[in-house]
């Protein structure tokens, strides 16, 4: 049972036992979805690339959970699994998309990775991948047009990703027309096997916010309640009319660039630097020690992410598979707008 109150002084203002507990759920049940994506992959189960959010679930988690479903928009990348779910995605949708699955978001037409669903404030993942915070620029940019207030933007983005044309477009159209946006940079020191100091000389990409008007805020990415307090506070002032907020996130990518890497470019050493730790087993740590759960509450949380993860695995599997000869490969956005026209007549 969690004591909020055995907690003051311990959390960052606003971040109670509660909220780090969910966070905690999600970044354990992406690890889960993940390590189960790896294994059907290395099985040939899933066709396409896969690309892991290991090292990355504090970070991705805590955005998803400062934004409002059904209100904001949300363009999370390859490995924002975690903050996809807190975003309102569910393990089977994941699951279908990646075993290609005709009930799936993407009806099983596209890459595993590209997957969204833009009626829910979710676009679909662009692999270029600056070009993902202009399109959230354009759809805030569209909601103005239409009169709408109150709406929150969010694109995920690698350091990598930064050194980008469409990135800096973005970032410099956002900080003009002072659009609600928020940027989360994972600074996860490698772009593919490309270090930051081949990326970028200045000493912390947050001074880039600076450079184009915008707010930032440069945090450890493996704390969840650091993460949780810095996106919420973001995400407030960007409602509030504050503008554009770059949240930058110091990290290490505890894996290859996908399935296929197994990352030997990354030194020994850099592996074992306290602030590259395990994110996951940072926040466990954190339950642990503060008495929010007993080793065998935190047990059970981990066989029930197991079992959830089977269970979608196994429905998925069952699942037919689009039929070349049937489909009308009709775009996406097209059938749901149909589909919208039919249930309004």
């Amino acid at each position: 049972m969690i004591q909020s109150a055995s907690i003051e002084g311990l959390l960052p203002t606003g971040v109670t036992a509660e909220r780090f507990a969910e966070g905690f759920r999600w970044m354990l049940l992406s690890r889960t979805v993940e390590d189960k994506i790896a294994a059907l992959y290395h099985a040939g189960k899933i066709v396409g690339g896969v690309y892991l959010g290991r090292g990355q679930e504090a970070f991705s988690a805590a955005l998803g959970m400062a934004l409002q479903q059904g209100r904001d928009v949300f363009a999370p990348l390859i490995r924002d699994q975690a903050g996809r779910m807190a975003f309102g995605d569910t393990v089977l949708s994941t699951l279908r998309t990646y075993l290609g699955s005709v009930l799936g978001p993407m009806r099983g037409r596209d890459g595993n990775i590209h997957r969204g669903e833009p009626r829910k404030g979710m676009p679909a993942m662009i692999s270029h991948l600056g070009a993902m915070v202009s399109v959230v620029c354009g759809v805030l940019m569209s909601r103005r047009f239409k009169g709408e207030t109150g709406v929150v933007g969010a694109a995920s983005i690698g350091e990598g990703g930064t050194s980008t044309g469409a990135w800096h477009e973005a970032m410099n159209m956002a900080a003009v027309e002072r659009l609600p946006l928020v940027v989360a940079v994972a600074n996860n020191q490698f772009a593919y096997s490309t270090p930051s100091t081949r990326q970028f000389a200045c000493d912390d990409l947050v001074e880039r916010a600076r450079g184009y008007g915008a707010q930032g805020i440069s945090i450890d990415g493996t704390d969840l309640a650091q993460c949780i307090a810095t996106f919420d506070a973001a995400v407030s002032r960007a409602r509030a009319g504050g503008g554009p907020q770059m949240v930058v996130g110091r990290l290490l990518r505890l894996c290859g660039h996908g399935a296929h890497d197994d990352a030997s470019y990354v030194p020994v050493e850099l592996r074992e630097l306290a602030e590259n730790r395990d994110c996951l087993k940072a926040a466990r740590a954190t339950m642990l020690t503060n008495g929010w759960a007993s080793p065998h509450e935190l047990e059970l949380m981990e066989a029930e992410a197991y079992e959830q993860v089977q269970q979608a695995v196994a429905q998925a599997q069952r699942e037919p598979r689009p039929d070349p000869a049937r489909e009308t490969w009709m775009p996406l956005a097209s059938e749901w707008l149909m589909e919208g026209n039919l249930q309004t007549a």
